[in-house]
């Protein structure tokens, strides 16, 4: 969320952001509440400071009978007014919640997706000499899934590699968190069951009722637990309520989790294959910094998955994301897309974002400045280290052969057994 005090002095820019991410613009109620709320403040307080008057004459008073009926009837003005203060306060936080996060200059003005902008490519797509197979034909052909199986057992959008497949699977993600903590990242192995709350603390959703998030996120019905989408909810908290030394920062966390989403926004959309599925496991980068950092902290999760995208072999671009595309709580976006042969596009293997300290403000992780003692709220950043199953996609169908195997991208075949390749006709 934002600071009340800089939607306060700047209304024109928060208006704006409110305007070019597509959300109602909450400004004019947000200070007209807020008057209200101080104003109920000063009342309050000057309601109580003269009945504690009241109070003390009492005693000593003649007619005491009257000073205590003005008392008595100072009291119920005062409850009152600490009613209303109670409810305008709970509707100024609530539409607090509705207000998203200023988006950068840099980032390109636009409704949607339409609007993004290529900043750069990477690697030529692989002209075949053969009809390429899609992801789910190698899949087949190789027996390295069991779609009809799982599906009977388990439902739709709910996936099981087998052998080579699965074992390529972990090697990926192996790799990847390897070369995250040879940066400096540290390992965290997350769980994926939390409280809503922890979720709604990660600035994804607006406003305060946590039921908008029942489209998205798997509630345990019967206790108050959900699951997570993203190792991000976790991490996020970590440091929840807590003042972090500046020389502590950047601290940079290499989060994995099982991952869960309805996607029911999605209904219609990648039914066919592991591109988008209900449960998968994701490693992903998180890191806390000074908000002074925060723009080098972007380039540097960035590059960490543009390098993790050439160590994989694959033709790959990096986008800019527009104000609409960004969503509710980012500053600015940039979308990592491999080259899929099957669908002749690039599409998203991973989303780089700085928020800011919008999510700081939510958990209060806060730091002291060296220089002055003062504390401030901390940025925060994410990125994807390697989403699975979406990344073996691009790989198998990249690195296939005619006769249906697939080259070992050469960073991961020491993890495999030292095999140069996998599958194909036997």
């Amino acid at each position: 969320m934002l600071d009340l005090k800089f939607i306060r002095e700047n209304p024109d820019i928060v208006k704006n952001a409110c305007k070019v991410k597509n959300f109602p613009d909450v400004v004019d109620d947000i200070i007209s509440l807020d008057i209200r709320v101080r104003e109920l403040k000063t009342i309050t307080q000057t309601k109580t400071a003269e009945k504690n008057k009241i109070s003390k004459e009492i005693p000593t008073a003649t007619d005491k009978a009257t000073l205590i009926a003005k008392s008595k009837e100072i009291s119920t003005e005062i409850a009152q007014d600490l009613e209303e203060l109670s409810q305008k306060e709970a509707a100024l936080l609530d539409l607090l919640h509705r207000v998203p996060q200023i988006p950068s200059t840099s980032a390109p003005i636009g409704e949607d997706e339409s609007s993004n902008i290529e900043v750069k490519r990477v690697g030529t797509p692989r002209t075949f000499d053969f009809t390429p197979r899609a992801q789910w034909d190698l899949l087949e052909m190789n027996g390295w899934w069991l779609p009809e199986k799982i599906a009977n057992i388990c439902g739709t959008r709910v996936y099981a590699l087998a052998g080579e497949a699965a074992e390529l699977e972990l090697a990926v993600q192996t790799y990847v968190m390897q070369k995250l903590i040879s940066k400096g990242f540290k390992y965290i192995e997350c769980p994926s069951i939390t409280k809503p709350q922890t979720i709604f603390n990660a600035g994804h959703f607006m406003g305060s009722d946590l039921s908008v998030m029942d489209n998205d996120v798997f509630m345990l019905e019967g206790t108050d637990r959900c699951l997570a989408g993203t190792a991000e909810i976790i991490l996020n908290s970590l440091h929840a309520d807590e003042i972090l030394s500046e020389n502590d920062l950047p601290i940079k966390y290499a989060g994995f989790s099982p991952c869960f989403r309805k996607e029911a926004g999605a209904a219609g959309r990648d039914t066919r294959g592991i591109v988008r599925v209900h449960q998968f496991n994701k490693v992903e980068q998180y890191v806390y910094c000074t908000p002074e950092q925060s723009d080098e902290m972007h380039e540097h999760l960035l590059n960490n998955l543009c390098e993790v995208m050439e160590d994989l072999e694959l033709p790959y671009r990096v986008i800019a994301n527009s104000t609409g595309d960004m969503g509710f709580n980012k500053v600015k976006m940039n979308d990592v897309e491999a080259w899929f042969p099957s669908e002749n596009a690039y599409r998203e293997l991973g989303s780089c974002s700085s928020i800011g300290q919008f999510q700081a403000r939510r958990t209060n992780t806060r730091y002291r400045e060296n220089a002055t003692g003062n504390v401030n709220f901390v940025a925060t950043l994410n990125n994807t280290g390697i989403a699975l199953p979406r990344a073996l996609v691009p790989i198998i169908e990249n690195h296939q052969n005619p006769d249906g195997s697939v080259n070992i991208p050469k960073k991961l075949q020491p993890l495999m057994g030292g095999r140069t390749k996998i599958g194909g006709k036997h």
